[in-house]
């Protein structure tokens, strides 16, 4: 699947789904709004070995389809568009339709993370009302992480993911010298995944590209605009794989519960 030649924009009603939980929990309806682009264009050049850590294996399946299917086993998501470089977009990798095909699509990268961004919230279909943006260098996003940021992004503000830095930080001159000790009570790790109401996101990244500015956060995009974002409690196991050792551990990390 390509999005060279992008089909027209629909407007159709969201579809209800009927969601069951155990078996004392009674049918409930769910309203499928919630689009999500998973961020797969980049080169993986630290990682190395001539292959995308995307596609990688991580804790039994490739890096990317992990992602995928954490948000396609929600029957709150309507589409997953997977944002792939050129060169993969046009032929993606089989075991990526092991997927439910009629929730998935797959958009070309751009040149920067926030360019990938844009096209695949540009081929979100019109019944999305809650735009999800996750990093698919974060193989092992939980459900209770995904259930949280949503639930911000409901309450019509943006959230993002993140964790209390527990370290003890220290700013630096070029030398090395510690010029201060930093305050960490009021910082956090920023992780993904992100959630916005649609057109706030819209919004962000139609500001940031008016005004010539990039981003690899979408947080930060929304946050310029004076918008609000919220921090919901992420997990250890959304490890960034970015070196060749995060793989292994990614590993150990996938067998830690939240």
């Amino acid at each position: 699947m390509t999005t060279d030649t992008r089909p027209p924009r629909r407007i159709i009603p969201p579809p209800v789904v009927s969601s069951r939980g155990d078996d004392a929990t009674p049918h409930t309806n769910v309203v499928r709004d919630v689009g999500v682009v998973i961020v797969a264009g980049g080169s993986g050049s630290r990682v190395g070995l001539g292959e995308l850590k995307q596609f990688r294996w991580v804790a039994g399946k490739p890096a990317l389809l992990h992602s995928v299917q954490a948000f396609m086993s929600r029957a709150d998501v309507a589409i997953v568009v997977v944002v792939l470089p050129k060169a993969y977009a046009a032929d993606p990798p089989p075991w990526l339709f092991q997927c439910d095909v009629d929730r998935l699509l797959v958009s070309t990268g751009g040149s920067e993370r926030h360019q990938s961004v844009v096209n695949g919230l540009e081929d979100l279909p019109e019944e999305v009302v809650i735009a999800v943006v996750h990093d698919a260098a974060r193989p092992l996003v939980t459900d209770a992480t995904i259930d949280r940021v949503i639930a911000e992004a409901r309450r019509g503000h943006g959230a993002i993911a993140a964790l209390p830095v527990v370290d003890t930080l220290k700013e630096v001159d070029a030398d090395g010298r510690i010029v201060r000790t930093v305050d960490r009570t009021l910082l956090w790790r920023a992780q993904t995944p992100q959630a916005f109401p649609r057109v706030m996101l819209e919004q962000a990244h139609i500001a940031a590209k008016r005004d010539g500015v990039g981003a690899t956060d979408d947080a930060a995009l929304v946050e310029r605009l004076g918008l609000p974002v919220m921090v919901v409690r992420g997990s250890e196991r959304a490890l960034k794989i970015t070196d060749e050792s995060d793989f292994a551990r990614a590993d150990a990390l996938s067998a830690l519960r939240e």
